[in-house]
């Protein structure tokens, strides 16, 4: 792909989240401070899960790949957002920006299907559990993985071989933190018309056939568990979905609600607040929502944890001894 036979811009101008200097140092520390805690917040699920005998289950299999997927997504902007900030220069190159694009669609439609793998996952559970075992095998969940990271991928490859077409002409300001979809066919000075198409079908896939498919997936398992005759029964039941359900709460509620339903912010505003919401702050999040509410998951963490601090003081026994 050879930019210069699509386009005269050569980069792209990122306006970020707010074009005040005063402002940025404290966006910085924010930001980078999100940052920090959701990569060590998902690794040390993803280490609990690993090396947890007991977590190596098909629902945790899914958790491991979630809190992978969160990692990624979040690494995929902000980064390239606090270089921003702290260099004063706001310039992305064109291929740059169509990468950063590419893994960030991947990335967000990989959220989604995993969520609803998760949701899959805990409807067998419920509503089938003498057949969980048989369901859910190790083949099954790798398949699912799979099949979600192929079909993500095709959708981001899609838009970013299309949007590579079109021509960008002298504009080139993206009044956003990163290089999203929307403002970047806003930019073109040519035809868009099969991006947009795409852009309705697949937005169509992540926005609504999925969300409805999680919706018929908690509809039978809330029907199953009105059934359990016991109390304790129901309780153990819910306590499974839980997590799983503020997750997907929390990412949709952000990445549709704000888009969708009218506001007193203008709709570049709008934008960037829908975006810091699901693309930051939900990775940074969903490590607090499946350590506090998961009495399997705390246990692990609390022995990583432990384990970190003794290898800590070990350490500092040693370099006392040395000096001696």
């Amino acid at each position: 792909m050879n930019p210069g036979n699509h386009t005269s811009v050569s980069e792209f101008l990122l306006l970020g989240l707010s074009e005040q200097q005063e402002q940025q140092l404290t966006l910085l520390v924010i930001f980078l401070g999100i940052y920090l805690v959701t990569v060590a917040g998902n690794i040390l699920i993803i280490l609990a899960i690993g090396l947890d005998p007991c977590l190596h289950t098909p629902m945790y299999f899914f958790l491991a790949n979630f809190a992978f997927t969160d990692v990624c997504l979040s690494t995929t902007t902000v980064p390239k957002m606090l270089v921003n900030i702290q260099s004063h220069s706001h310039t992305i190159s064109y291929a740059g920006c169509l990468t950063q694009l590419y893994f960030f669609l991947w990335f967000v439609g990989l959220d989604v299907f995993l969520l609803a793998v998760m949701a899959y996952d805990r409807l067998v559970a419920i509503c089938h559990p003498l057949r969980y075992t048989l369901v859910m095998s190790s083949r099954s969940c790798i398949l699912l993985v799979a099949m979600s990271l192929v079909l993500t991928h095709s959708h981001s490859l899609t838009h970013t071989i299309l949007l590579a077409q079109l021509s960008f002409c002298t504009d080139n300001i993206i009044p956003h933190f990163f290089c999203e979809l929307l403002p970047l066919l806003k930019l073109s000075c040519s035809n868009s018309h099969a991006n947009r198409c795409v852009l309705v079908y697949w937005g169509g896939a992540l926005t609504l056939l999925i969300p409805l498919l999680i919706i018929i997936s908690y509809i039978r398992i809330v029907a199953t568990i009105v059934r359990v005759p016991s109390t304790s029964g129901k309780w153990k039941a819910f306590s499974t979905c839980g997590s799983h359900l503020s997750a997907v709460c929390l990412f949709y509620v952000s990445a549709i609600g704000v888009y969708f339903f009218p506001s007193m912010v203008d709709s570049g505003g709008r934008d960037k607040i829908a975006a810091v919401l699901y693309a930051v702050v939900t990775p940074m999040l969903n490590p607090f929502i499946y350590s506090l509410r998961n009495k399997d998951m705390k246990p692990a963490l609390q022995e990583i944890l432990k384990g970190a601090l003794e290898s800590d003081t070990k350490r500092q026994k040693r370099e006392v001894w040395s000096k001696v």
